[in-house]
């Protein structure tokens, strides 16, 4: 009997996991046919993509109702579970609303009203009640036919949040197809809101984040959990991306003699301080207090444009600049960073830059366990806190995700200039001081190898149809 998969790709990070990995090559060689939804322009796959059709999706502009219920649920869910969980209790306080609008009275409506109503029984009726608000509605009708027209067995989510995944999962519930969801970040459970729906099968990163799932979602059950790592290391073990130590020093036109310490930008959201920790490093390379002679190299965020380090490029000409080549492929969506699509270029860049710097700095990435995958050092600084001024970073050393990574010994946690210039200097000299801290951390983290991760996603995808 044929089988058919649907897998849909909701923005950049998900076509640089599914896309330029190993998995749209595994899954056409276990089902008979393999059609992407993608909430991406189309035109974006017509290098990579040679045998799966490919669906562009309308986006659905929520209304008012929707909204109201989805935040209804997701409030719920960060009132049933902030006591004792930093992260969620920090995410629960940014959301909070003191605007004069529609939705800022809403907002605070919902917050008082979920203070009450927040048990599980009560997010899944506030689920229900969101379901609902696609019924007849234009877009959900257009996902519905084409679902219909399709008969694909499972549809794969690559990412469980965005809310304008949901029409599309109740146009699945209406059709009774299989979904599955991959649980998209490391810190997605323990910190973030609800997810945007339900699925019949949710795909995880380990063993610890199958426990996580498990204790912040009670309406799902463990048979419906399977661990399989993830496919956003997976370019780093695939030939196609690999280059040599001359070609990198070529290509950011680096001294080949010298160590290379590499800081990797977050964006501007989370990641305030960053011209703060650049400025401090190649202050401490310009007075000599890092004791090598090394290149500097940094990496902005792909989901934001440069323009905040600009000073920092004219103040500091030896710093070298990698701007991710991620270019915006649709104005006017209303999550514009999620249209910034990778290519195959930049992951040669990325997978270069980890295999050939020497030390690895950033603020609390997922960078960290990038460097970690090729037994990189790595340095974390925080410097701000509620006493000194600075945007408050060192509030996510107590988010459940990273104070795992801060307690594990795994990375060095600096929380001033002296400190991050020993930290370097101790990484400089002694590379592998922390390596057997990384490499239990990963296990953790990452529960499977990195080679075949596509093979066991799509292997586990076709077992469950079974």
């Amino acid at each position: 009997m044929m089988k058919r998969l649907g897998i849909v790709i909701t923005d950049g990070v998900g076509f640089r996991n599914y896309i330029l990995s190993d998995f749209i090559k595994e899954a056409e060689s276990k089902f008979d046919r393999v059609i992407i939804y993608s909430f991406l322009p189309k035109a974006v796959y017509k290098d990579y993509v040679t045998h799966s059709e490919i669906v562009e999706l309308q986006t659905y502009q929520e209304t008012f109702y929707t909204w109201f219920f989805m935040k209804c649920k997701e409030v719920s869910h960060l009132q049933l579970h902030r006591k004792g969980n930093f992260g969620i209790q920090d995410t629960y306080d940014i959301n909070k609303q003191k605007s004069s609008t529609v939705r800022g009275y809403a907002k605070r409506f919902i917050y008082a009203l979920t203070k009450v109503f927040h048990s599980e029984k009560w997010i899944q009726r506030f689920n229900d009640l969101q379901q609902q608000t696609f019924k007849s509605n234009r877009i959900t009708e257009g996902y519905v036919r084409q679902l219909q027209l399709d008969q694909v067995d499972f549809l794969y989510f690559t990412h469980q949040r965005p809310p304008y995944i949901a029409p599309l999962i109740y146009a699945a519930e209406q059709l009774n197809i299989s979904t599955g969801t991959f649980i998209f970040s490391w810190d997605n459970l323990a910190s973030k809101g609800r997810m945007a729906g339900n699925f019949d099968h949710y795909f995880v990163w380990s063993h610890l984040m199958k426990s996580e799932l498990l204790t912040f979602y009670k309406s799902v059950d463990a048979s419906q959990i399977h661990v399989v790592g993830t496919p956003q290391f997976e370019p780093y073990v695939l030939e196609r991306y690999k280059t040599t130590q001359q070609d990198f020093s070529a290509k950011f036109n680096l001294e080949p003699q010298m160590k290379t310490i590499c800081f990797s930008c977050g964006d501007v959201s989370t990641s305030k301080n960053d011209p703060i920790y650049i400025e401090a490093i190649a202050n401490a390379i310009q007075s000599q207090e890092i004791k090598q002679q090394v290149n500097f190299l940094v990496r902005t965020s792909p989901a934001e444009t440069p323009e905040r380090f600009q000073y920092l490029k004219e103040k500091f000409p030896f710093i070298v600049w990698n701007y991710p080549e991620w270019p915006l492929r649709r104005e006017g969506h209303q999550e514009t960073w999620s249209q910034r699509v990778p290519t195959f270029e930049d992951m040669v860049d990325l997978r270069s830059i980890l295999e050939n710097c020497d030390v690895f700095i950033n603020m609390c990435s997922t960078m960290s366990l990038d460097a970690m995958c090729f037994d990189k050092p790595v340095i974390n600084p925080v410097f701000g806190n509620n006493e000194n001024g600075l945007y408050n970073d060192q509030r996510f050393l107590n988010y459940t995700h990273y104070k795992r990574v801060a307690e594990s010994g795994a990375v060095a946690i600096v929380k001033n200039g002296p400190e991050l210039v020993a930290a370097v200097n101790i990484a400089m000299s002694n590379p592998k001081l922390r390596l057997e801290a990384q490499k239990e951390l990963l296990q953790l983290q990452i529960s499977c190898e990195l080679r075949g991760t596509s093979e066991r996603i799509s292997e586990t995808i076709k077992a469950s149809l079974q």
